[in-house]
């Protein structure tokens, strides 16, 4: 009786023991959005961005992967961060100091700049009662695509957000 059921529980052992190591295989692994941030000091004032930035991997992005029309999370993981020793003017808005939450609402022909008063949520997670206000944004289509997103904050007023 005993052999039977080593018989029986020896494979499934097995079978659990494979999984534990490979627990997925290479085609269903999904790809990393490593966290990033930037920060900058502008007349004295610390400004901070705290974010994941995605990479294409051959993927379309804007218009597939992020659907336009849809409220995205600027990055990837959870909501991107931004945090100011100083009251800041975005587009139309004047941000008080403080920290927000910046989303993108991307189409194929305007993209507007949402700021949001809730901090730390999973990109999935936008309440749009929590808004601070939104503007429009500027846009430049690059020459060539760019592999990884990455936000910039630069002293001059050239700050923007790229594919890298």
């Amino acid at each position: 009786m005993l052999k039977p059921l080593f018989a029986t529980v020896g494979p499934i052992i097995g079978l659990l023991a494979a999984l534990l190591v490979n627990p997925e295989p290479a085609s269903a692994q999904r790809y990393t959005s490593p966290p990033a941030s930037v920060s900058a000091v502008i007349a004295g004032k610390k400004i901070g961005v705290e974010y994941y930035a995605p990479s294409m991997h051959g993927r379309k992005v804007m218009g597939g992967l992020v659907p336009f029309g849809e409220v995205w999370c600027t990055g990837a993981n959870y909501a991107t961060a931004i945090t100011s020793e100083a009251a800041l003017q975005m587009g139309t808005l004047k941000l008080p100091k403080g920290s927000f939450s910046i989303w993108t609402l991307p189409t194929e022909k305007e993209w507007t700049l949402i700021i949001n008063k809730e901090t730390g949520q999973f990109h999935l997670n936008y309440k749009s009662s929590q808004d601070f206000g939104r503007t429009k944004m500027n846009l430049k289509t690059l020459a060539t695509p760019v592999e990884t997103f990455r936000i910039e904050l630069r002293a001059d007023g050239g700050n923007r957000a790229r594919w890298r």
